[in-house]
């Protein structure tokens, strides 16, 4: 089982900020790698999101 850290709440605005910068420079990844990477983008951005409704 994981308990939360200590301190204030992540801020949902970096977690989205870091999940868009995961893009920068995908046109030099190999295209068979896109696919993780925008999983990996899309998961971040649900969980960002959905904390700022507390969903």
């Amino acid at each position: 089982m994981s308990y939360p850290l200590p301190g204030p709440p992540p801020n949902p605005a970096d977690a989205i900020d870091g999940a868009l910068e995961r893009l920068d420079g995908l046109e030099n990844v190999p295209l068979d790698e896109h696919v993780a990477r925008f999983d990996a983008v899309h998961a971040t951005l649900t969980d960002a999101l959905s904390s700022i409704d507390k969903v």
